[in-house]
């Protein structure tokens, strides 16, 4: 597979921005900060190294509810092409995982069937319309025949190194990206049979410059809906590629989350959709034990921590903090009484990022201080202890129960103990913790420095 189709230039950074600070294009104040989700889209496909095991059950809606329902089990059920299967286990794949069990047979079904998927981070999905894209190329015709679009640049880029990865035993097989600084010249056709871009250049390619006749695409990927929609202008832009192409054109969408405005938008650009959505998971929180240390003010929230800390380094902690402002002075400050931490932060760059939660991962770093935003989807096994350093609170300063779950969810998980100790250090976050409590109907006991025998127990 060819790589970037570029004029011995590279891709400029663009709106989308080649490196993906977390503060781009959003407004963030010190104590709100919006999740960049191109970005953590980014970082979570850098630190997969493997798939998830999802537990989460998949609910399929068919277009036609009277046509069997049709899953597989092994690769070879689906009669790919040699070339492709190899590619497939040369990926270290060896069985389909759950959304591929599905989603493949839909995707490769004849005539070609349009797919609405939700699906995290891990889950396999890029690989299966990676490979339902191959599937429906005809490597004689030197044209665009599938088009993918992506949020950002590295995005895009993502999906491309799986193309290459699972098309490498297809030579005949070209790939061109479609995205700002990828100069050609005017009045070029392109010959690569795969497309993969941003929105806003692909419409250009498509309508402006011509180097694509959008008649001839066979399979439309939507990926990353949800990034897509929360970025200014790319939903027009993505509803008008998609009204150029022909009537039957298998049009593919993925989202991690199915909010109102995705279900519309995926409703305006895929008709007669199958359906696949995960069931939301029932999050339990009896593995885990609940404590509160009652504190003053913050220099004593940071004195009982270092209390604590002796007892849980020997497993791996997760600390939280409110704002970026606090968490770089938590981890300063534990730094300077000589504990070994690392900082994930919201302005570092995504490689940073990725990066310090590789070295957590494989145990170089104990204990890891960071905010909510910086914290999403990343899942480290070994987690055993978590610490609100602040409790969560939304925006408006009541309790954010969902980010609490979500917090302390990190531990305890696959049916090992795990523990949660939260600082308090007022009435008012007394009154928040009082209220998480009611709304999980567990009690979080009160932990005296008498009881750190117990916590070694459970953190090692």
């Amino acid at each position: 597979l060819s790589s970037l189709h570029l004029k011995d230039e590279k891709p400029k950074p663009d709106a989308n921005g080649a490196v993906i600070k977390a503060d781009d294009n959003v407004e963030k104040t010190e104590d709100e900060e919006k999740e960049d989700r191109a970005a953590q889209s980014l970082l979570n496909k850098l630190i997969r190294s493997n798939l998830v095991d999802t537990t989460n059950q998949v609910e399929v809606l068919q277009r036609d509810p009277t046509s069997p329902l049709y899953s597989v089990k092994s690769f070879e059920e689906l009669r790919l092409k040699p070339q492709l299967l190899q590619g497939v286990y040369a990926m270290g794949f060896n069985r389909p995982s759950k959304i591929q069990e599905n989603a493949l047979p839909m995707m490769l079904a004849e005539p070609p069937q349009n797919l609405i998927a939700q699906s995290q981070s891990g889950t396999g999905k890029t690989a299966a319309f990676v490979l339902a894209m191959l599937s429906r190329v005809e490597p004689g015709n030197k044209y665009p025949q599938c088009l993918c679009l992506s949020p950002t640049y590295e995005l895009a880029l993502q999906t491309g190194k799986v193309i290459e990865q699972m098309g490498k035993f297809y030579p005949e097989l070209k790939l061109a990206y479609a995205v700002r600084g990828n100069k050609l010249e005017r009045g070029q056709k392109i010959s690569e049979q795969i497309v993969i871009g941003t929105p806003g250049t692909v419409l250009d390619w498509c309508s402006k410059l011509k180097f694509i006749d959008p008649k001839k695409i066979k399979v439309f990927v939507l990926d990353e809906a949800d990034v897509m929609i929360a970025t200014q202008g790319h939903q027009d832009q993505s509803i008008r590629i998609q009204r150029m192409l022909p009537r039957d054109c298998q049009m593919l969408l993925f989202s991690a989350t199915f909010e109102d405005s995705v279900w519309k938008f995926a409703q305006k650009v895929v008709p007669d959709p199958n359906i696949i959505k995960l069931k939301r998971e029932e999050e339990t929180l009896d593995t885990i034990k609940q404590y509160y240390v009652l504190c003053n003010n913050r220099d004593e929230k940071f004195q009982a921590l270092c209390n604590i800390y002796g007892a849980i380094t020997i497993a791996q902690a997760m600390i939280f903090c409110h704002t970026r402002k606090t968490a770089g002075w938590l981890a300063a400050e534990l730094s300077k009484e000589g504990h070994q931490v690392a900082l994930l932060s919201g302005e570092m760059m995504v490689e940073q990022r990725a990066a310090v939660i590789e070295r957590f991962r494989e145990g170089k770093e104990k204990v890891l201080v960071t905010t909510n935003v910086c914290a999403r989807g990343i899942d480290v096994e070994q987690v055993s202890v978590v610490i609100n350093f602040d409790l969560p609170v939304d925006k408006d300063g009541n309790p954010d129960n969902e980010t609490y779950l979500h917090r302390i969810g990190r531990t305890g998980r696959f049916g090992k103990r795990g523990l949660a100790i939260n600082m308090v250090d007022s009435k008012h976050s007394m009154n928040i913790l009082n209220r998480i409590q009611e709304h999980f109907s567990k009690k979080i006991n009160k932990l005296d420095t008498d009881d750190l025998d117990e916590i070694e127990k459970i953190a090692n």
